[in-house]
């Protein structure tokens, strides 16, 4: 993909033309069309191993695994993201206001955050499988 006009790739400023390219066409539609994907149609909803969760636009870290928890939703949930890594704002689309959270970095959409997540925090971060990309930890080697 070509960053021109782009300098240092800064994802904020990549055009749509290139977001387009880089994406497949239902990560465009989840994280640059404020998309969603059908509860349970996910794989990261069995997702189990220990890891990190990045956004699938541009990399950046958005949530450990140790905070994923099953919130029988449909969508992957974490009752916390690594710091400063979401970014959030009032959605009022389909008639009711909810709390929008989109990648401090690229800005993509990812999901929506409510106040009915486990303690210590109390949210959860009602994610789009389709917005991250796991990232697990390194195996320890195995017997010889």
């Amino acid at each position: 993909m070509s960053d021109t006009g782009n300098p240092a790739g800064d994802p904020r400023r990549r055009s749509d033309e290139q977001w387009r390219s880089a994406l497949t066409p239902e990560q465009y539609r989840v994280l640059r069309r404020r998309g969603t994907e059908p509860p349970w149609s996910h794989p990261y909803n069995s997702e189990h191993r220990r890891g990190r969760y990045v956004c699938a636009g541009c990399g950046a870290p958005l949530f450990p695994s140790d905070a994923k928890f099953d919130s029988g939703s449909g969508w992957p949930s974490y009752s916390e993201a690594f710091d400063e890594a979401i970014e959030t704002s009032i959605d009022r689309s389909h008639g009711m206001a909810r709390v929008e959270m989109r990648c401090r970095a690229c800005g993509g959409h990812l999901g929506h955050v409510f106040d009915d997540g486990p303690a210590p925090t109390g949210k959860r971060y009602c994610t789009n499988g389709t917005s991250l990309v796991f990232e697990p930890d390194a195996e320890p080697p195995g017997p010889r």
